[in-house]
């Protein structure tokens, strides 16, 4: 017989507590903390920077990419930026040693996905820090291209990620 434990409200508040320390620690000494969200099945997994807001730009998402993946992908992203490289809208990267292109995109509801960056910077989700969207692709092919070999829901269209749906 499994016994199902609802958290209290202390338990709930110490283990948010320990998680603010663990993601400012994380930025005091990396400068980003990479915040990892598992799929299930009908929703792929995506990861988010927390800490580039706090060096004037918008968060990076990305979604559909194992955690392993995603940290090497975003932390390369972030050691660009504080480079002195700001991303923009429309921008195509290609990350040496890899073959992949990522698509630079807004990401226009980031209230409903960077619940640990607006945590960490004390922002309500109407409003969110700013986020983009990186989209990746595949042998050429992007998500709405032509030879794409995954579902369109590996990597949502901006703005298509709608939490509320996905209990």
């Amino acid at each position: 017989m499994s016994h199902h434990h609802d958290p209290t409200a202390l338990e709930t508040a110490t283990w948010l507590d320990q998680e603010d320390r663990r993601v400012t620690d994380a930025i005091r000494q990396y400068g980003c903390f990479i915040q990892g969200v598992l799929g299930d099945g009908e929703r792929p997994p995506f990861a988010y920077t927390v800490g580039l807001f706090g060096i004037g730009h918008p968060e990076l998402i990305v979604f559909g990419l194992d955690h392993g993946d995603a940290a090497t992908m975003l932390n390369w992203f972030f050691a660009h930026i504080k480079a002195g490289h700001d991303l923009m809208p429309g921008e195509l990267v290609e990350p040496p040693l890899t073959t992949t292109r990522f698509l630079v995109e807004e990401f226009p509801n980031p209230g409903d996905a960077l619940f640990a960056a607006n945590r960490h910077y004390q922002r309500p989700a109407v409003a969110s820090v700013p986020a983009y969207q990186l989209t990746w692709d595949v042998d050429g092919a992007f998500p709405w291209e032509p030879g794409y070999p995954y579902p369109p829901t590996q990597q949502p269209r901006p703005g298509n990620y709608e939490p509320e749906d996905w209990d």
